[in-house]
């Protein structure tokens, strides 16, 4: 097999007998979409998870399921299911078919050059943790430095700890511009050819603020270091183009993005994939084994040991077709409607707080007077509103912005003005139930 040949969809030599059986490929990647969706105003009617009386503002944590992408799963693990990259019969063929169309659609989704630099994971922390391991371990010597900012997502912090305990590197943190950006101009100014990795997030999970990403990676560029982009909150609000933005890993989770949970991707170019070693072993990543040796799949085969989450890709794939058939544009231009609508409101009301920038991504977090976070988010929950309260899995940027936690409103396809109109009521009863 050829080092940069495709990721073949029959394992096990055995691809002359795949079409056995014919047929079409399964419906497991249906046809989610229609071109009619860019034609429509009013999408909530396509998530059953979101009763009429329920206003659903914790689409940062995990955004809701279209009826395509339940439909897509159901049909994986019932008419359609089979395994993948082994069977010779007709359901395995076609179920793999589906599986490696799923791949290419992730990298048309993200402009990558090819299918094969997209690595299926868990979802952005096994990814994350995938890069530390495998690139890390062999990269990243003692001495070197890894260049982190203030707002990173708990999974953007601690596996690059591990990696500095590991081979002894050291762990640089770039602090925030006063409204809530990442201080690109601090990193410019201190980062040395001694820093190997920058790690970004592309939008905040708490804040909601932009990163300019493509002069993160000329920066980073600038001195031979390479950027990782945690895409986690990017990816279901706005177009991605990789190659564009010039970054060296991206990765993002299908949750996020109306899709189920347990899937992610990660993108790197071909090449870096072909310098990183496997980091899991077992089957499906492997080129033979035996007991004198094991020679290994060339990517992205070598960093997917075990059975895959073959529904889990299924619906990612679903769920990447509905959300392009809006168009990622739209669904950004309508997320950040909806936000301005709520942060405009949220600012006007007097003891709250509203952290971050005034032009953010579709993420509002607040304080209201000195209430806990969790009792406005009880009080909500009462009325029918869903929050988010907490840390948010960013406890550095708690104790950067001097408070315990924060409560959060965040915001999807679906969210409507009736969801702001909600989210400020239950403001006011916090208001007159804490005085």
């Amino acid at each position: 097999m050829s080092e940069k040949a495709n990721f073949l969809p029959i394992a096990n030599g055995e691809g002359d007998h795949a079409q056995h059986g014919g047929g079409a490929p399964p419906s497991a990647v249906p046809a989610a979409t229609s071109p009619s969706l860019r034609d429509r105003e009013d999408f909530r009617s396509d998530f059953p998870g979101i009763p009429a009386d329920w206003h659903y503002l914790d689409s940062a944590a995990t955004a809701q399921k279209p009826k395509a992408v339940l439909d897509a799963i159901a049909r994986a693990y019932g008419p359609d299911y089979a395994t993948v990259h082994r069977g010779v019969y007709a359901r395995s063929a076609n179920m793999t078919i589906a599986y490696e169309a799923a791949r290419k659609r992730v990298a048309g989704f993200l402009n990558a050059a090819s299918e094969n630099e997209i690595v299926f994971t868990s979802g952005a922390t096994d990814s994350i943790n995938l890069v530390a391991e495998s690139w890390g371990n062999t990269f990243v010597s003692e001495g070197d430095r890894i260049m982190l900012s203030q707002l990173e997502h708990h999974s953007n912090i601690v596996p690059w700890q591990m990696l500095a305990e590991r081979v002894g590197a050291e762990i640089d943190v770039a602090p925030l511009t006063a409204d809530g950006q990442i201080d690109l101009d601090w990193i410019e100014e201190n980062l040395t050819e001694r820093h190997k990795l920058v790690a970004l997030a592309h939008v905040s999970n708490v804040l909601g603020s932009l990163l300019d990403a493509k002069r993160a990676a000329a920066i980073a560029h600038k001195v031979g270091a390479k950027l990782l982009l945690d895409g986690c909150q990017a990816a279901p609000r706005l177009p991605v183009d990789v190659q564009d933005l010039g970054c060296d890993f991206y990765v993002f989770s299908g949750h996020k993005i109306y899709g189920p949970t347990g899937i992610g991707a990660l993108w790197a170019p071909y090449a870096t994939l072909e310098a990183m070693p496997p980091w899991k072993g077992g089957g499906s990543m492997i080129d033979r084994v035996s007991f004198d040796g094991t020679t290994y799949a060339p990517p992205p085969g070598r960093f997917e040991a075990g059975t895959p989450h073959i529904a889990g890709v299924v619906g990612l794939d679903a769920a990447i077709r509905y959300a392009e058939g809006i168009g990622m544009d739209m669904i950004s231009d309508h997320e950040n409607a909806t936000l301005a609508k709520a942060r405009e409101a949220l600012s006007g009301i007097n003891s709250v707080r509203v952290f971050g920038p005034d032009k953010s991504m579709g993420i509002l977090s607040f304080a209201v007077g000195d209430v806990h976070p969790h009792d406005v988010a009880t009080i909500l929950d009462e009325g029918g509103v869903a929050i988010r309260a907490g840390h948010h899995c960013a406890q550095p940027l708690m104790d950067y912005l001097g408070v315990p936690a924060t409560a959060r409103a965040s915001f999807g396809i679906y969210s409507d003005d009736s969801d702001v109109a909600s989210l400020v009521d239950g403001i006011e009863r916090v208001r007159k139930i804490f005085g």
